[in-house]
């Protein structure tokens, strides 16, 4: 096979299996970890795939077929709601405004997943949290019908986990999860809930003063007893912290003293420790330098092999590919130039052996129409040719301009005709009569043209005066 049309084939096939490659790795998807990948189509194998509609993937990656699958994303941004929920009846039949904010998103768990992606596969934000107020209002009215006004103000945290509880488990029908829950305020139309508030902060302001006063009391005795400890704890402490600190001089001494000759010592097994290995530092530097240079050498040397050699192969092959397609090229084109000349030179012969073919076949059809007289079919093409030979006679004279020609007369007194005629004259007798040009080509000027008359011998004028 010639080595130019490999190389094609081989850069052909790399650039089918890039292609190839570059293909597979687009339908490889990963998934971020703030959303997930909802693969969906054929999905699944035996009785999985009629149970699953499609496939969920939290922080991972996938490889998605084409034709057979498709993907799109679920965002697990939270969504913050606000539900301004008025007028809800609570156990006691009294109207509540219940003030809240509730935080939800889409849920990683496995099977609240799949319902997200059955669901809200392809909702914006905007509608998924639309779908969720609905929910969440629905769910609030029923924990507010359930519990009592006194409830639902003092014993918050009951409340906020029945909401939870009643919230939470109705998003994950559709694949959210309830992140929080903040009540800002409950109010009632009636204005019970502030009568209460008014109760609880009298009895609180009195409670309050009760303990102030009780507090009071407390405090004169306890500030008389302070005093006395705190002098008699101050006379102690005094005491105590002389002797201490006589004692902790001593023994900072004796510390300073041990301190001093562990750091001598230390320093002196440093300085001896730290000269040993700068010694052995710079043997081991010495030798691993002394390795390196060895390497190096080794690899500029097999470096500049490697390159001297494959320059020369690679001339050596360019040179080859260059020669063999040089030659190809001129065999192409001889082998060219050469069926060329064959085709003109056998078209060429094929015209004029047609031509002489064709002008024998008329001449034998002449010959046999004349009865086998070959002269006669011969006269005949002369005579068809008379016009071409006194047109072709005339043309030798017809392009003399008479006015330009210019005639010396000889001075002889020719009476007859002047030296002009003469010359006319002489120049039509110039043209060779037909009956010699029929005697060129062999032939006898037929009968019925004329016959040549006898022309008297003309006496020239130099006899003539000779005679007088």
């Amino acid at each position: 096979m010639d080595p130019l049309t490999t190389v094609i084939l081989i850069s052909l096939a790399g650039i089918f299996v890039f292609g190839l490659i570059l293909a597979i790795l687009k339908r490889y998807k990963r998934c971020p970890s703030d959303q997930i990948l909802v693969v969906y189509g054929k999905i699944g194998k035996g009785q999985e795939k009629s149970t699953r509609s499609s496939k969920c993937i939290h922080g991972g990656a996938a490889f998605i077929w084409p034709v057979f699958q498709s993907f799109m994303y679920l965002d697990l941004t939270p969504m913050s709601i606000e539900v301004n929920l008025k007028s809800a009846l609570s156990k006691q039949n009294i109207r509540v405004d219940v003030p809240s904010r509730f935080t939800v998103g889409i849920s990683t768990e496995e099977g609240v997943m799949q319902n997200a992606a059955e669901r809200l596969l392809g909702l914006n934000l905007n509608v998924i949290q639309e779908l969720a107020k609905d929910i969440i209002f629905g769910q609030l009215r029923l924990v507010v019908a359930t519990m009592d006004i006194e409830e639902i103000n003092t014993d918050r945290d009951k409340f906020l986990a029945n909401v939870s509880m009643n919230v939470e488990a109705e998003l994950k029908k559709i694949g959210l999860k309830l992140i929080n829950v903040n009540v800002t305020d409950i109010m009632d139309e009636s204005g019970y809930i502030e009568a209460l508030g008014k109760e609880a902060a009298a009895k609180a302001i009195n409670d309050a003063k009760k303990t102030v006063a009780e507090k009071n009391k407390d405090g004169s005795i306890g500030e008389a007893n302070a005093i006395r400890d705190q002098r008699i704890s101050v006379a102690q402490a005094n005491a105590n912290a002389v002797e201490g600190e006589n004692i902790s001089k001593v023994q900072v001494a004796d510390s300073d003293a041990i301190r001093r000759e562990k750091e001598a010592e230390a320093e002196r097994k440093a300085i001896a420790a730290e000269k040993v290995q700068r010694a052995m530092a710079l043997n081991e530097a010495y030798r691993a330098e002394e390795e390196a240079e060895k390497t190096r050498a080794k690899r500029e040397m097999a470096t500049k092999e490697a390159d001297i050699i494959v320059d020369a192969e690679i001339d050596k092959n360019r040179i080859q590919i260059e020669a063999e397609a040089q030659a190809e090229q001129n065999r192409r084109i001889a082998k060219g130039e050469a069926d060329a000349i064959f085709l003109k030179m056998e078209a060429q012969a094929k015209g004029i052996n047609e031509i002489l073919t064709k002008q024998a076949d008329g001449f034998r059809k002449l010959v046999e129409a004349s009865g086998g007289a070959s002269e006669d079919a011969i006269r005949y093409l002369i005579a068809n040719k008379l016009e071409e030979i006194i047109k072709l006679q005339t043309e030798a004279i017809r392009n003399i301009k008479i006015d330009k020609v210019t005639v010396w007369d000889s001075g002889k007194g020719d009476s007859d005709k002047s030296s002009t005629a003469g010359f006319i004259s002489g120049l039509f007798k110039s043209l060779p009569p037909l009956e010699e040009l029929y005697g060129m080509a062999g032939l006898k000027l037929p009968k019925y043209l004329g016959e040549k008359a006898e022309q008297p011998q003309k006496i020239s004028e130099e006899e003539t005066e000779k005679e007088g």
